[in-house]
């Protein structure tokens, strides 16, 4: 078995040891993750970020208190990591997220490497820049990008205009 195969079959491992414990990173592709979106009823709140941004580690505690305070409304939250594939397969990502109790969401690991590619799938002015937030309602035919980082208050009224 060489280094790849032993790396994936670790990986492997951890997602079904994290499945097993309620929760997992899902890996996604670009298109795939517009897709999923795109089919989900309610809001779909999708904040892209990685461990390593500052400004998103700060944004994330009051977008996971804001989808608490709207479930009830039917609004998810997508928490999409753009770490890289190491810290993913490894299950230091999974780790990350348990040691900071960062577990009230759903979590992705954007499975790409080319932002030139992805970045104008997911929004065709995105430069790259994180923390970004995708709001999105199918039913209400709305959808806002912003590319910056969101204080409470301006993630609440994101969320409320989406409703």
């Amino acid at each position: 078995m060489g280094i790849d195969k032993k790396t994936a079959l670790l990986g492997a491992c951890l997602q079904l040891t994290a499945i097993a414990f309620g929760q997992s990173i899902t890996a996604i592709k670009a298109p795939a993750l517009v897709e999923k979106y795109r089919q989900q009823k309610g809001v779909v709140v999708l904040n892209f970020w990685s461990t390593w941004c500052k400004p998103c580690i700060d944004e994330i505690p009051h977008f996971l208190d804001a989808a608490e305070v709207w479930s009830d409304q039917g609004v998810q939250l997508w928490l999409i990591s753009q770490d890289t594939d190491e810290l993913y397969e490894n299950g230091k990502l999974l780790q990350y997220l348990k040691g900071k109790k960062w577990l009230g969401a759903t979590h992705f690991w954007l499975n790409e490497t080319n932002a030139d590619y992805y970045c104008p799938i997911i929004d065709p002015k995105w430069s790259g820049t994180i923390p970004s937030t995708l709001v999105y309602n199918r039913q209400k035919n709305y959808y806002r990008f912003y590319e910056e980082p969101l204080s409470p208050k301006s993630l609440e009224a994101a969320i409320a205009a989406a409703l």
